[in-house]
């Protein structure tokens, strides 16, 4: 292994270690693994919303409860806010980017349903919008954030602050995390599976 080749992989290890610090985490995975438990459970659904990485994620990570995680099971009512190009496209031209997920959520959120926002920054202005329209429409609001929070803190009733740092260490902890939920999450709905 060249020297470059092996200094850029050692700092990209040194950045991963202690990544998930369960002392750190545990507490609010629980949380947002109970809450979203709940809301299946009351037959209420899940959004998920985010910007290019997390926007991925949130497709991801959405996918995991409409398809499966580990377990066969019944499908889980849960999708991400960015997989409509032309909802998105048509909301970005007549209302503005920073409404395209504010004015879905008005659209197919009710009372019981849970809004998750994804943005390793914690201030993208379209993702806080559609967790500030959740909230009073009734839903509960989750963050997945990292540097400290930013503004999204404020508009979430649960949040999952992630490390300081550049948004790739931010979104794999995003993703490890919201595998664990996932996995949480099938064990108590679907405990024989």
């Amino acid at each position: 292994m060249s020297p470059p080749l092996r200094r850029g992989f050692r700092e990209m290890l040194d950045d991963r270690r202690g990544l998930l610090d369960a002392d750190r985490y545990e507490v609010v995975v629980d949380r947002i693994a109970r809450t979203l438990t709940a809301a299946f459970n009351a037959g209420r659904k899940v959004l998920w919303c985010g910007n290019g990485g997390s926007a991925a994620d949130a497709q991801h990570l959405a996918a995991e409860f409409s398809g499966r995680f580990l377990r066969e099971r019944k499908a889980l009512p849960s999708e991400a806010l960015s997989v409509n190009t032309s909802a998105l496209t048509a909301i970005a031209n007549d209302f503005g980017y920073e409404r395209v997920f504010a004015r879905q959520v008005e659209a197919f959120v009710q009372p019981g349903d849970v809004v998750v926002g994804l943005s390793t920054s914690g201030n993208s202005r379209n993702v806080n919008l559609a967790l500030e329209e959740a909230k009073a429409l009734g839903a509960t609001t989750i963050a997945f954030s990292g540097n400290g929070g930013g503004q999204m803190t404020e508009f979430a009733d649960i949040n999952l602050i992630g490390p300081d740092g550049y948004s790739a260490l931010v979104q794999e902890v995003h993703i490890t995390l919201g595998h664990i939920v996932c996995d949480l999450v099938e064990q108590s709905l679907f405990p024989e599976a």
